[in-house]
């Protein structure tokens, strides 16, 4: 039998209102898989605040009922990493994201969040690179004793990037969620440390979107490597960060 653990999703940690943040729920069963490479995919919105069963070999996350929210399996990112951009460049845009996201309390894109509550990474565009990035000091609220990120945190760093990049870049529709998620991580992310986190677009299907989200040190040194999939509602839906 396999042993499970029950635990609720802080209510800060959202994407949409009363929706847990995909990233970081991905990153918590990554985490407990143990693999190097995991790919998660959602198949229910997880709530925050309410009870969910996370296997302790992070293969399904459930609700109470046994209804399946989300499953992880061990796999391979076989998506090719882009080059990051400059520092200087990503500081330019991120200021930009800042002042229009100073209302969202999304815990991975919004600027509203108070510090450690939040990621407050500011995803903005770059056309001339066809992608989005951030330049972003992880808060030493985020950190552990060792003041490194957590696997959820630096899952939750590959999410919102990649959905801007869809959104902003090509015609992915507001309202989008995180469908799949796979990623890796090749060094620690240390709190308090410059890091760009960027995404770009692969390909689009309908409703689908594939998008290519890269964490780098600010000289461009990989750091985690993620592939996503996207999907957009069937009819717009009003919605809040």
């Amino acid at each position: 039998m396999i042993r499970t653990d029950t635990f609720t999703v802080p209510g800060h940690v959202r994407g949409y209102p009363g929706v847990a943040f995909g990233g970081y729920v991905a990153g918590l069963l990554a985490a407990a898989s143990g693999a190097a490479q995991v790919r998660v995919d959602f198949r229910r919105a997880v709530s925050v605040n309410s009870p969910v069963v996370l296997a302790a070999d992070g293969s399904s996350l459930t609700d109470r009922e046994g209804t399946v929210l989300a499953e992880a399996s061990e796999s391979m990112v076989t998506v090719t990493p882009r080059p990051a951009p400059a520092w200087a460049e990503a500081r330019a845009a991120t200021a930009t994201a800042d002042v229009l996201r100073k209302m969202s309390h999304c815990y991975g894109c919004g600027a509203a969040c108070a510090p450690g509550r939040g990621l407050r990474l500011s995803p903005w565009a770059m056309p001339t690179h066809d992608m989005v990035v951030a330049a972003w000091t992880p808060d030493p609220l985020l950190g552990g004793p060792d003041g490194f990120l957590s696997t959820e945190n630096v899952w939750a760093a590959l999410d919102c990037p990649g959905g801007w990049a869809a959104m902003a870049l090509r015609d992915l529709r507001p309202g989008a969620v995180t469908a799949a998620l796979t990623a890796t991580q090749f060094e620690p992310v240390r709190a308090g440390d410059p890091y760009l986190s960027y995404g770009w677009p692969i390909s689009a299907n309908g409703r689908k979107h594939t998008v290519g989200v890269a964490l780098a040190r600010a000289d461009g040194t990989l750091c985690a490597l993620a592939e996503a999939l996207w999907i957009e509602p069937r009819r717009p839906l009003p919605f809040e960060w």
